[in-house]
């Protein structure tokens, strides 16, 4: 790993990157990706106790070279999590780090707005002056920060770790947990081969748990009790969930754990998955915690934060797996900005395991409040196949289709609240849910693309849409009048249209219905729900049977 000078100085090229939600869906461009020449990109990650960023080369067959990789230890998890806010000092250390990055990657060529992601967790999310931090690295550097969302961070997890999954079918077709201890929070995410069943996310993290003992004061041995007593209290939330699963296999992620694994004499790099003995890494837990910060950096050249977090962290891993009853430990070598560059090589697309995973999420959310759910899946594979079908009217990225599809299963929940106004209740429910895999922005889109399923058209008053850029309200005006003539196309409830082929000719899409003679309530529904389709399309809907119906 490459580490940069704190001393040395860089002329600054700001420029901005990731303007808006529907840019962000589309990296590489198709214009880069026609290209022969392998193609640079890089994720900066800014953590809890480092700055650190990945630079990768994607090739035109979708492989993925790693090139080099940085990291600067500046401790924002101990501003953040113990005072609330971001230092000055604090700050300006980022900025200095991250205007050495921008050289660094100017030298790779990495000059693009997509050829980069700069991301953020809870360090920054939970301090108080976050957005003046935002600000000030934009202006110093260009660089346009974006904040993880746990359910983001949960699906780029998976996506890293499929491949090491897929791997090991025999041993990963039984439930297992994938953890990572970082130094802000504990994510857990319960799977059976590529099925995620539960992800989840505990304000409990190794720096947190360090600066709660500090703040004591207590000898050594006191301040071991105070910790277990923290982390047996998290993991008993962890236990509730895995109590309906017979856990068989941890897969634990972390820089934290691979030094565990090194320590062991266990190779934790390439694909392997290092198997570690459980009962070993109990024994390095309490050794490292046993030495002084001090003596760790000096011992094993660590920086001070991640030295201060070390002993934490390991002993977190050991309390999940041995409290948990787990079987076998691995260790695996990924991390985020691995998943990240794995989106960014796939052009933003998911895979269909993650798409699975999202509308699973989002049928389970149905259930709960009641849905009627033969119609809403059956209006959700209509409104798939209009997508699928109008590509060239609509121009819209694949991700996009996720967003339509828990839409079209959620957009009647709020019958649940009141049938009056309910599409406004269904508005309200989703963008109040959690569901696997998607960002807070997203749930917004899916929110307001269900609230427009009826009633009124989107108007620049309306809450939420409102706050919408441009890209964004013509996103939610598409997607929503896909999904309205998708609910007229089910206006009898019975599921009976089933084959649907759409060809658009001068103003008009037709759309032949096969193998039924009589459509009169679909066409009277029609009547009241294209005007939406209209209006963003410049085109009207016209319905035709094909083939002898009954």
């Amino acid at each position: 790993m490459s580490s940069i000078n704190p001393s040395s100085r860089s002329k600054l090229n700001p420029k901005a990157h990731n303007q808006d939600a529907a840019e962000d869906s589309d990296y590489p461009p198709v214009e880069m990706q026609e290209r022969n020449a392998p193609w640079p990109v890089a994720v900066i990650d800014i953590g809890t106790t480092s700055l650190r960023m990945q630079i990768s080369e994607i090739h035109t067959d979708g492989t993925i070279r790693k090139l080099d990789s940085f990291s600067q230890a500046v401790s924002l998890g101990k501003d953040s999590f113990i005072k609330g806010s971001l230092s000055k000092g604090t700050i300006e250390d980022c900025v200095h780090v991250l205007r050495l990055y921008r050289a660094k990657l100017n030298e790779y060529g990495i000059t693009e707005n997509r050829q980069l992601r700069v991301i953020a967790t809870s360090a920054v999310k939970e301090a108080r002056n976050r957005l003046a931090f935002l600000d000030r690295v934009y202006v110093a550097t260009g660089f346009e920060i974006e904040p993880m969302d746990e359910a983001e961070l949960h699906r780029v997890t998976f996506v890293g770790a499929l491949p090491l999954i897929e791997s090991q079918p025999e041993t990963f077709n039984k439930p297992s947990i994938i953890c990572e201890v970082s130094g802000g929070t504990t994510e857990v995410l319960f799977f059976i081969a590529d099925e995620v069943l539960f992800s989840q996310s505990y304000r409990q993290g190794s720096l947190r748990i360090r600066k709660t003992v500090e703040a004591f004061s207590d000898p050594a041995q006191t301040s071991r009790k105070v910790m277990e007593s923290q982390l047996l209290s998290m993991i008993g939330q962890i236990r509730q969930q895995a109590e309906e699963y017979d856990l068989e296999n941890m897969i634990a992620i972390g820089g934290d754990i691979r030094f565990a694994a090194n320590q062991l004499n266990h190779d934790a790099a390439g694909d392997s998955l290092p198997e570690v003995e459980i009962e070993q890494l109990g024994n390095l837990a309490s050794e490292i915690l046993g030495q002084s910060t001090e003596r760790l950096v000096s011992k094993y050249h660590l920086s001070l934060p991640d030295a201060d977090s070390l002993g934490p962290a390991l002993l977190a891993y050991y309390l999940i797996a041995t409290e948990l009853n787990v079987k076998k430990l691995f260790v695996a070598d990924f991390n985020l900005r691995d998943g990240l560059v794995e989106e960014m090589a796939s052009g933003g697309k998911w895979s269909q395991s993650i798409e699975r995973q999202t509308i699973r999420s989002a049928i389970q959310m149905g259930r709960k409040f009641n849905f009627d759910r033969r119609h809403a899946v059956h209006v959700s594979k209509l409104a798939c196949i209009l997508f699928d079908q109008l590509r060239e009217l609509h121009q819209l990225s694949q991700r996009f289709q996720v967003i339509l599809e828990m839409a079209a299963i959620l957009h009647e929940i709020g019958i649940f609240v009141s049938a009056r106004s309910y599409h406004k209740h269904s508005l309200y429910l989703i963008r109040n849910a959690e569901f696997f895999g998607i960002s807070s922005k997203d749930v917004e889109l899916v929110a307001l693309v269900a609230r427009y399923h009826r009633r009124a058209t989107p108007q620049p008053d309306h809450e939420g849409y409102c706050e919408l850029n441009r890209k964004q309200r013509v996103l939610v005006t598409k997607l929503a009048a896909i999904l309205r003539i998708a609910k007229a196309l089910d206006a009898s409830r019975s599921q009976r249209i089933k084959d649907i082929t759409c060809q658009h000719i001068a103003n008009q899409v037709h759309i032949m219905i096969t193998g039924i003679a009589d459509i009169s309530v679909e066409r009277l529904e029609l009547n009241r729900s294209d005007l939406l389709f209209n209006d963003i399309f410049g085109t009207s809907i016209v319905l035709e049977t094909v083939g002898n119906g009954p």
